[in-house]
């Protein structure tokens, strides 16, 4: 298997400027096929021929290579059989789609139980040689991935990774730009939230004693140990408490010191940089593909 995912998609790109490069790092080659899996584009036998043994969407992992046909073991089904190399995808680190358009990338990403933000990278059909991030959201979205000249990637200019991976986790923290923050790579299988759903509701309880009244009263220096404890047996959440002590100090007119910190709170939101230098914070810039 790849011994570290970001060196590997960053090497694979000096293959065939380099003609012993398979030599020279056949370590992180020597076990893909156990490490990587095979994705299902098409049923296969197709219904009009006899009932399929792989549906669309199903995940595969090789046991050989047949020369044009792979062994391969189902982790769907557990089923072993045989399936012709056109009918799937080598899938890389679980997001990086190798054999696939932008055409079967919606239809996958469009499959059941596919949740918003779940994504895949493939090689673009616009740009040969570039890739493309594929969305789901509302729709499928595409985003064209640039190369640079140093090997590093970038969907914004403003942003560049030195490695796919690099660019796959600063988007699953942040959209940045995009329709939304990544999520799962596409095909992997949603939790069951069934034992949730079908949990017996919770006992709300309700103090009839407490005063909404006294909370607008409230000073926040009397904020003493008496004042919080009465909050709490209100039967308050933690949140909706916080909430109110937050609201409480924004209508005080003499705490000078907590209206300063809220506004350079909210410069910083804004403007980046230096003190000298302040630089307005402006939306990043993402080419649909």
């Amino acid at each position: 298997s790849f011994r570290n995912p970001g060196d590997s998609t960053r090497v694979l790109h000096s293959a065939q400027s380099h003609p012993n490069f398979y030599e020279r790092y056949s370590y992180l080659f020597t076990d893909l096929s156990s490490s990587d899996f095979l994705a299902v584009l098409y049923d296969y036998p197709s219904a009009d021929i006899s009932q399929p043994i792989f549906h669309i969407g199903e995940k595969l992992r090789v046991l050989s290579d047949e020369g044009g046909w792979w062994r391969v073991h189902s982790l769907t089904t557990g089923r072993e059989n045989y399936i012709p190399g056109k009918y799937v995808a080598k899938v890389y680190h679980g997001w990086l789609f190798e054999g696939l358009g932008r055409e079967k990338a919606e239809e996958l990403l469009q499959l059941p139980n596919t949740k918003v933000g779940s994504f895949m990278i493939r090689e673009s059909e616009t740009r040969k040689g570039l890739y493309s991030l594929s969305v789901r959201h509302r729709e499928v979205k595409h985003y064209r991935i640039f190369r640079l000249p140093n090997n590093w990637y970038y969907i914004s200019p403003r942003q560049t990774f030195q490695c796919l991976e690099d660019l796959v986790n600063h988007y699953s923290e942040v959209a940045d730009g995009l329709c939304c923050v990544l999520t799962t790579p596409c095909l992997t299988p949603c939790t069951n939230n069934n034992s949730v759903m079908n949990q017996v509701p919770p006992v709300v309880m309700r103090n009839k004693n407490f005063n909404w009244r006294n909370i607008h009263r409230l000073e926040v220096s009397d904020y003493t140990e008496s004042t919080l404890t009465a909050m709490d047996d209100s039967c308050l959440s933690y949140g909706l408490r916080e909430s109110i002590a937050s609201y409480l100090s924004l209508t005080e007119d003499g705490n000078a010191s907590f209206a300063s910190a809220r506004k350079k709170k909210a410069q910083s939101l804004i403007y980046t940089g230096s003190k000298r230098k302040s630089a307005l914070h402006l939306p990043p810039t993402c080419y649909e593909d």
